[in-house]
């Protein structure tokens, strides 16, 4: 019967890893006949060298996780080593077109207040480099597809939160420390002044409650690609 016999989880942060351990027990207590694949947590840096021979897995999942990677072709070249040949990558991860508003908005603010700009937002990868880092580490037959998506907040304040919640702040090394108060205020004003859901939606009726509030777009990249091997489409000589 098909489907999937063994699953290795791996992170870096072992809370994170092991977040859901208490919940997955009880489910599994309460119901007996639900089958469960052999599931193995393994703690280990996702920057350095994978614990697994050559050709141990048949498919490597990523979600939303390949933009905390400092070195992406490196990684994808040790995913492609543990992959068999025809093995498969799918993975999903926030493209360069996320958080435009918030970015732009941060960037106004600071301008206005400082005189300079710094580092807001984590780095994220364009839409057209996410092939190119695929065939340049050896994958063949990538197939990517983007999905843009805008949600709604009451304000920016509220949006950070849920960032922060999220476990999304801001990474780099060279950010600030710290940001001062006057600039999260001018940013949230400006965010409100340019992204409101009213301008989005091209409505200007002030008297429609539902129209308050902000709008955050989110790019997200899907891709697949495979591993070499022979039995494999080639293009026509």
């Amino acid at each position: 019967r098909g489907g999937v016999r063994k699953l290795v989880q791996l992170d870096s942060c072992s809370a994170m890893l092991h977040r859901d351990d208490d919940s997955t027990t009880a489910s599994s207590s309460t119901d007996d006949t639900t089958t469960i694949c052999e599931t193995y947590k393994l703690v280990t840096e996702e920057e350095g060298p994978f614990p697994f021979p050559d050709g141990t897995f048949d498919l490597v999942i990523s979600s939303m996780a390949f933009h905390w990677i400092n070195d992406l072709p490196r990684l994808l070249t040790e995913i492609k080593r543990v992959l068999k040949p025809d093995g498969c990558l799918l993975f999903a991860l926030p493209g360069g077109n996320t958080l435009p508003e918030l970015r732009s908005s941060l960037v106004l603010a600071e301008l206005e207040r400082t005189g300079g700009v710094s580092t807001h937002l984590g780095p994220y990868v364009d839409l057209s480099n996410v092939g190119s880092l695929l065939t340049g580490t050896g994958f063949k037959l990538p197939t990517i597809d983007v999905d843009d998506v805008q949600i709604g907040y009451p304000n920016m304040m509220v949006l950070m939160e849920h960032l922060g919640r999220m476990g999304e702040g801001n990474a780099c090394l060279n950010r600030k420390e710290r940001v001062g108060l006057g600039t999260f205020v001018g940013a949230a004003c400006l965010y409100d002044e340019l992204y409101s859901v009213k301008e989005h939606d091209g409505d200007g009726d002030d008297d429609e409650e539902d129209d308050d509030g902000i709008v955050a777009s989110a790019q997200i990249i899907y891709g697949i690609a495979w591993k070499e091997h022979e039995a494999q489409p080639k293009p026509l000589e």
